[in-house]
């Protein structure tokens, strides 16, 4: 698909301000999508939304479809009626700065049931039939998801740990568990309700000033989700429900191990089989909540790094080839050609830039990896084309006044030679090389715009902490910057 010449802000909507201790879909996002107006912007790129577990990574969720509670603005609910203003005053300290999802985790949870329990007492005829249609419209997840989260709830451990008449999902003990858990159901489908109501508003109010929501679809699933738990078929588990192989990437430069994911792999047989339901059916759903998709970890459409699933290290996997074009086009065969874009990188075959060239995706380009090499370096700006995404950095990567203060003198000399840049101001140097790219579309974090150091990094792979916790601040939008951003958005024609 060819994307119009334009740009626009990753930003998670964890990252945004809130006095509530995160960022939310309140007042505070309304804000942040009339700065994207102002200046110019085309797109906001977030995060999966999906509700996280243990290490609050958005790519590591309970489920592909549900939506991550946590993101319920207060503020919101009280305009429903399901909460009263002197409800949400009472609350811990939060820093500014920072989420601390523990704290919010358990306040937010608390503000919720106090909102069901308003909610189950309505007689607003509109609002339960809002709520029904919204139930009977997501049916085909929403039911899973709920019991999944009261099981969940009820036994505080992961599917594989549950009774096996439930973990195997025998339908007797399914029966029941609905019966004994249904109060706890109906108040996971009104929490989506919830999320996907404030959601869908915040979108509409971005797609009528002309701003799109690109999204974000991680390849795997987490092995603790919905998504294992009732489709079992779909992937390569043993007997018991734990997975016969699991998810990473070989030993290389940077680890004599590799990366051990551990997410459970496809069984690709099964799913092509059935015509790729599952996916039909997540894609279809996520183009119902965004405008655009990245498609995370592209390349393992085309081979996946298998590895033993009892294996500690990821050294004994095997690349096994994953029927990547059967399913793209059994995707554009039930909904027809859609606006994506594929993660590229890391260590790309020709066999993967065949998949990716033959759907026609735009790739990525990233400004922090251009000057390790020479003049041929793909990443650098007069070897880009126009069929790509250029990115200053992502969401892995530090931020460029972190990544230049750090790395080595042959880079950064290599970089202010190239750029012609300013110490001062390498974030605007790299913006502008973006900006001024060939590439169709080109994408800024705000951290980047606003010139943070690694204080502003997301997220920092292979750790196990300090990750996807940071805020940005309503200050932080000042006129100089929005003006300067305005600027170099038009001057190098993305103003769309």
């Amino acid at each position: 698909m060819n994307f119009p010449r334009a740009s626009g802000i990753l930003l998670h909507p964890t990252s945004l301000p809130s006095r509530f201790g995160i960022g939310d879909f309140g007042d505070e996002a309304y804000k942040f999508i009339d700065f994207l107006e102002s200046t110019g912007q085309t797109y906001w790129q977030i995060l999966p939304l999906g509700p996280t577990g243990y290490g609050d990574s958005p790519y590591s969720s309970f489920s592909a479809f549900a939506g991550n509670t946590l993101l319920i603005a207060p503020q919101k609910i009280v305009e429903d009626g399901f909460l009263t203003e002197e409800e949400t005053i009472e609350r811990p300290y939060f820093s500014v700065d920072r989420v601390d999802f523990g704290s919010v985790f358990e306040w937010k949870n608390n503000l919720l049931k106090r909102a069901f329990e308003q909610f189950r007492q309505t007689t607003d005829e509109a609002v339960a039939d809002s709520f029904h249609k919204f139930c009977d419209a997501n049916n085909f997840w929403l039911e899973d998801y709920a019991l999944y989260r009261a099981i969940k709830k009820q036994n505080q451990d992961s599917w594989q740990n549950w009774d096996k008449p439930l973990k195997l999902r025998q339908p007797e003990a399914l029966s029941k568990a609905k019966q004994e858990l249904d109060e706890e159901m109906f108040a996971q489908k009104f929490y989506q309700y919830l999320f996907y109501k404030q959601w869908l508003d915040l979108k509409r109010y971005a797609n009528e000033r002309g701003i799109k929501i690109v999204g974000d679809v991680p390849i795997f699933v987490a092995f603790d989700s919905c998504d294992v738990w009732c489709n079992p078929s779909q992937f390569k588990l043993n007997e018991d429900g734990s997975p016969r192989v699991i998810s990473g990437v070989p030993p290389d430069y940077f680890s004599n191990t590799g990366q051990l994911w551990g997410n459970p792999i496809y069984d690709w047989e099964q799913m092509q089989a059935d015509g790729f339901r599952w996916w039909v059916d997540r894609i279809r759903f996520i183009f119902q909540t965004v405008d655009v998709v990245r498609v995370d970890h592209f390349r393992g459409f085309e081979a996946c790094w298998e590895v033993p699933g009892a294996d500690k290290t990821a050294e004994n996997g095997c690349w096994v080839h994953a029927p990547g074009d059967e399913l793209f086009a059994a995707l554009r065969t039930a909904l027809g050609d859609l606006p994506m874009l594929a993660e590229d990188l890391g260590v790309i075959t020709p066999e993967v830039e065949r998949l990716r060239d033959s759907i026609g995706l735009p790739g990525m380009r990233i400004l922090l990896f251009a000057f390790g090499g020479d003049s041929h370096n793909t990443y650098l700006p007069h070897n880009h084309i126009k069929n790509t995404v250029v990115y200053t950095g992502n969401h892995d990567n530090d931020t460029v006044v972190g990544w230049f203060k750090l790395t080595n003198k042959r880079e950064r000399d290599f970089c202010l030679q190239y750029l012609k840049g300013n110490k001062r101001e390498i974030h605007w140097d790299f913006i502008r090389a973006a900006f001024s790219s060939v590439a169709d579309t080109a994408i800024v974090p705000l951290q980047d715009v606003l010139g943070l150091g690694n204080e502003g990094r997301m997220n920092l792979p292979s750790s196990y902490s300090g990750n996807w916790n940071w805020r940005c601040k309503q200050s932080d939008f000042t006129e100089e910057i929005s003006k300067r951003l305005k600027e170099m958005t038009e001057i190098y024609g993305r103003v769309f």
